[in-house]
């Protein structure tokens, strides 16, 4: 069956005006021309798109699922023209990555190195972020996509979901509860924790386990900006930390991670805005898709509450 993109255009717009009248005059064409190819195009595919009265013009159920797909598949064909001239042109060869600390931890590799493969002439610029910037850049506008780790406030961004930690307690190795298999985290409210140096209250708020406290202040000791103060801090005993699994790829003295039976996981994701129009961007979230989909042993490894994963070095990208 032949569908030509023209028919595709013209059912789009009635379908977006549900009135052939304000489609045709939308498209500039006339309104008989209009009717003829959604009439055609019906006829090709053996599918009622339209309800149609004197009155009204209404979306089928067929014709609703059908407008999904093909404003995906408009929305997929022009990214790939933006693309192809943007290569034309020389442009677009650069592709500027924020990555909070940690990135996507062991995922992080296999992602670029699948998008340096098809994208060999674009030069993938990383910018490290501490937790002081939750969007690793992208509110602010300093870099064009982002691995990060919600929640926090995104303002509208756009997420791809790579895969989610359970929470942990980081206790110094004489609390009382670091020999525990699991606690909870009523049996941390108490205790003085960390916050990050963040002015953004849903992340703080999630790290301070505030969604437990009915609305009681968390007892902050102090706050910290990377993983490795939080380390430091944890093991004087002065204060107890929330983080994730991996956190225990860094062999620090004085330390333990306790996971923490009924807290919501964090999640790391790509995130991007979505009004950008820098073609790689698109094409780094597919590829960041296919390489989470390829790899479901190194994403049960990572989501398990003890990483089985070991390293030596602290995380980086």
């Amino acid at each position: 069956m032949e569908v030509h993109t023209r028919q595709l255009q013209y059912f789009v717009a009635v379908a977006e005006e549900l009135s052939f009248t304000r489609a045709a005059q939308r498209l500039h064409v006339s309104q008989q021309g209009l009717s003829t190819q959604i009439k055609q195009l019906e006829h090709d595919m053996d599918v009622t798109l339209f309800s149609r009265t004197t009155r009204q013009v209404e979306l089928t159920a067929a014709g609703a699922a059908f407008l999904r797909h093909v404003r995906d598949a408009f929305s997929s064909l022009n990214s790939g023209l933006e693309e192809a001239r943007a290569v034309h042109r020389g442009e677009r060869d650069r592709l500027v990555l924020g990555c909070l600390e940690g990135a996507a931890l062991t995922l992080t590799e296999p992602i670029l190195s699948a998008f340096r493969t098809r994208f060999p002439a674009v030069a993938v610029e990383l910018q490290h972020f501490t937790y002081e910037t939750p969007s690793a850049g992208l509110t602010t506008g300093q870099v064009d996509v982002a691995i990060v780790r919600r929640p926090f406030e995104d303002d509208g961004l756009r997420f791809e979901t790579l895969f989610r930690q359970p929470l942990m307690a980081m206790l110094p190795v004489t609390h009382p509860l670091a020999d525990r298999a699991e606690v909870t985290a009523a049996q941390l409210l108490d205790e003085p924790i960390l916050s990050s140096a963040a002015t953004d209250p849903v992340w703080n708020g999630f790290w301070q386990l505030d969604s437990h406290r009915d609305g009681r202040p968390a007892p902050i000791a102090s706050r910290a900006k990377t993983l490795l103060e939080e380390l430091h801090q944890v093991a004087t005993g002065a204060a107890i930390a929330m983080t994730v699994p991996c956190a225990g790829w860094i062999k620090f003295p004085g330390v333990r991670l306790v996971p923490v039976a009924d807290t919501a996981a964090s999640e790391v994701a790509v995130c991007w805005r979505p009004e950008t129009t820098n073609p790689l961007v698109r094409s780094f979230i597919e590829i960041a898709r296919r390489v989470r989909d390829a790899n479901p042993e190194l994403l049960a490894r990572l989501q398990a509450p003890r990483c089985r994963v070991r390293h030596t070095a602290p995380l980086s990208a």
